[in-house]
């Protein structure tokens, strides 16, 4: 017996041409995401991604105790996690209470302070190992062992896109990749067509952003039949094979990508918004993309994951008191203007606001391999660490 075929499936196995094409996307971009079982507040995500383990006691959950012990052997003893601690090591910075909720945050966050009463933090994080890739898994997928999707491509898949020109999911990082590269936005067994798109913001040329964005050798007009002839070719080869949901993938990706030329270049120039607001949000990368975030979802991408950088830039191991010091500074301008901007166009009531690491931070000083402690860094902490959040429907100002 012949199963009969969904609207979508009709639609694609009809529309040969690229006018089709264009019509069978719009009939079925709302119809794309699930039913929602209640309803949400919540539109869009950004996740600001603070990659390399955030420490916690430096940042949002001050611990008086640590400066009463500070140079003593903590009850836990020798607190082993991916390598060896040893005494109590007191934060270098000073917490202050802010806002009229009095959340304490660290002066490693002077501008994001001022937005205390916006947010929501969260001090009962914990992972499973202290490992930098398995812990990115964990955050991302919900687990660090079997390949599931990722938690924007879920997202992606079950509320649809609100744009049907730019990727449902997009996945900002400048100057390369975090520990496990684009596993960290991967679609798993979900359609290909649901993972994040990588961007490097390390540049600012929106031409550059994204390669190759436009054909130099080949009109609009020839570009569109070019594709008109590679969608019918796949999709004869997609009738033989009707289980292949990769080839299904890299179908809706070729439309999606010619699609993009219409509009990617205008939604990732950011040399378009005025020049207080280009100073509101400072010029480091990691606060540009945060700019960029915005304009991202105000264009109805559902799902902006910002990275603060390669690797793992938050992993302190020594000299605490200046490599946090140095990453902060990087993102805190923008993460308040991100706050403020969003507050302003009113999409802060919409847009769930997400910064996290992976794990925390040690509270005990890391010994070196002579076994002393003079580097004055910390360790990985899975056990515990902090994260906060800010509206999108959540309780603002409170821990």
């Amino acid at each position: 017996m012949q199963r009969p075929h969904s609207r979508r499936r009709f639609l694609q196995r009809a529309g040969m041409g690229m006018g089709m094409l264009a019509l069978a996307d719009m009939l079925s971009a709302d119809a794309s995401g699930a039913n929602t079982h209640f309803p949400g507040r919540a539109k869009h995500v950004i996740h600001v991604f603070l990659n390399g383990g955030m420490s916690q006691v430096d940042t949002f959950d001050p611990k008086p105790e640590l400066d009463k012990r500070g140079g003593q052997m903590l009850p836990l003893g020798n607190l082993q996690t991916e390598r060896r601690t040893g005494v109590a090591l007191p934060s270098p910075f000073t917490f202050t209470k802010h806002g009229q909720s009095g959340i304490p945050i660290s002066d490693i966050f002077p501008q994001l302070a001022k937005c205390a009463d916006e947010l929501l933090v969260i001090r009962s994080m914990y992972a499973e190992l202290p490992s930098h890739e398995l812990s990115l898994m964990l955050m991302n997928t919900g687990n660090q062992r079997l390949v599931r999707p990722s938690f924007g491509s879920w997202l992606n898949y079950g509320m649809g896109s609100e744009n049907r020109n730019l990727p449902g999911f997009v996945a900002l990082c400048p100057g390369g990749m975090p520990v496990g590269g684009a596993g960290n936005w991967r679609s798993a067994f979900l359609p290909g067509i649901y993972q994040g798109t990588h961007v490097d913001t390390s540049k600012t040329d929106p031409k550059e952003l994204i390669a190759f964005i436009h054909n130099r050798r080949l009109s609009p007009q020839q570009q569109q039949s070019q594709f008109a002839l590679l969608r019918e070719l796949n999709q004869r080869h997609l009738e033989q094979r009707p289980h292949e949901t990769a080839l299904e993938a890299r179908i809706e990706s070729f439309e999606l990508a010619y699609r993009m030329q219409t509009e990617a270049t205008d939604a990732f120039d950011i040399s378009q918004e005025p020049q207080y607001m280009l100073d509101l949000y400072g010029d480091s990368p990691q606060n540009r993309q945060l700019l960029l975030a915005r304009r991202l979802i105000e264009r109805g991408v559902r799902f902006v994951q910002t990275w603060h950088g390669n690797m793992q830039p938050w992993d302190s191991h020594s000299n605490i008191k200046e490599s946090h010091r140095h990453v902060a500074n990087e993102c805190d301008q923008g993460l308040a203007a991100l706050i403020i901007d969003l507050k302003q166009r009113g999409l802060l009531d919409e847009t769930l606001i997400l910064c996290t690491g992976e794990f925390g931070r040690t509270p005990s000083v890391e010994m070196n391999q002579d076994g002393a402690g003079a580097a004055m860094g910390r360790d990985h902490n899975h056990w515990g660490f902090s994260l906060w959040l800010a509206r999108g429907g959540g309780n603002a100002g409170s821990i």
